[in-house]
């Protein structure tokens, strides 16, 4: 195990490349189609792996490495937080679990099918979930998270902010839902994972998903409430776990990122061209489309 100083130095080597490398993909995500879901090649290459199982795999990878880092508390020389939810660290680092508890487990096991992936989406999910858990663990570990949060429980911007994670999760499920709902009720209508015939020849060429246009609650207003109610929940748990990192500067900025701001941002660069390029799809593939939603952010985008 690292001793503390070489702790402190890959934490902070870690916490600037997470913050670095998500914007500067964010614009060539703008472009492509992230291979999985709707966008999932067709065929039957070796390269493409089962769509519930390489997600539920890939997810786990998260809370695994949080707690096992968590135990190690790098920045605290060895010496774990204590493991009681009057601990706020302990408390938030509950609430990270909790989230993956549902993200890894209990929803892709209620999800009734899943397009295979290329194996490119898992695997850089993995390296995505390795260093976000890693580094979420090592900061409420830390002796900075403690005496951030020692007096939490009575601050109100602690409390407001996992009142907004808790809606911000509750809207995620919800929306979740619906979508669910729809390949529920395509399954039982024998639509869902339909074989596409290949051009008339006879032959069957790949399993296809059943699309639908989703209504109800922020659904009326933008094509993936799913991933804003996401945003919702981490801008709230990192209210309620840090401080406001400092604007003033680059460098004050890469200075003062602390692992649960690192998250949000990371989210947003990453998810916002995704949901760009899926409210898109659902414009060429539904001639019906409601043309006043937007994509992501209600009125905005």
């Amino acid at each position: 195990m690292l001793d503390v100083a070489q702790a402190q130095v890959w934490y902070d080597t870690a916490r600037k490349w997470f913050a670095i490398i998500p914007p500067l993909i964010c614009p060539t995500t703008f472009l492509i189609d992230a291979p999985f879901g709707r966008f999932a090649p067709s065929g039957d290459s070796i390269l493409l792996v089962d769509g519930i199982k390489s997600w539920i795999a890939m997810e786990l990878v998260s809370p695994l490495t949080f707690i096992y880092i968590f135990t190690k508390a790098p920045l605290s020389g060895g010496v774990a937080p204590p493991l009681t939810l009057s601990h706020p660290p302990t408390f938030l680092s509950a609430l990270f679990l909790l989230h993956y508890l549902n993200r890894a487990i209990i929803s892709p096991l209620r999800t009734p099918s899943r397009s295979k992936s290329h194996i490119s989406v898992p695997l850089s999910a993995v390296l995505f979930n390795v260093m976000n858990g890693s580094l979420m663990a090592t900061y409420f570990s830390s002796p900075g998270a403690r005496a951030f949060l020692a007096d939490a429980y009575t601050r109100p911007t602690f409390c407001g902010g996992v009142g907004l994670w808790a809606v911000g999760l509750a809207g995620n499920i919800l929306h979740d839902e619906v979508l669910l709902s729809i390949r529920r009720k395509a399954k039982a209508k024998g639509k869902g994972r339909a074989l596409a015939d290949d051009g008339g020849s006879g032959k069957k060429k790949s399993q296809k998903e059943h699309y639908a246009i989703p209504h109800g609650y922020l659904y009326n207003f933008i094509s993936y409430p799913n991933y804003f109610c996401e945003w919702c929940e981490w801008l709230g748990f990192a209210l309620a776990a840090a401080q406001v990192p400092s604007f003033g500067s680059f460098a004050q900025l890469l200075a003062t990122l602390s692992p649960p701001y690192l998250f949000f941002f990371s989210e947003v660069f990453l998810m916002l061209p995704r949901a760009y390029r899926g409210h898109k799809w659902y414009h060429s593939r539904f001639p019906d489309y409601p043309s006043e939603r937007k994509a992501v952010v209600p009125f905005l985008f």
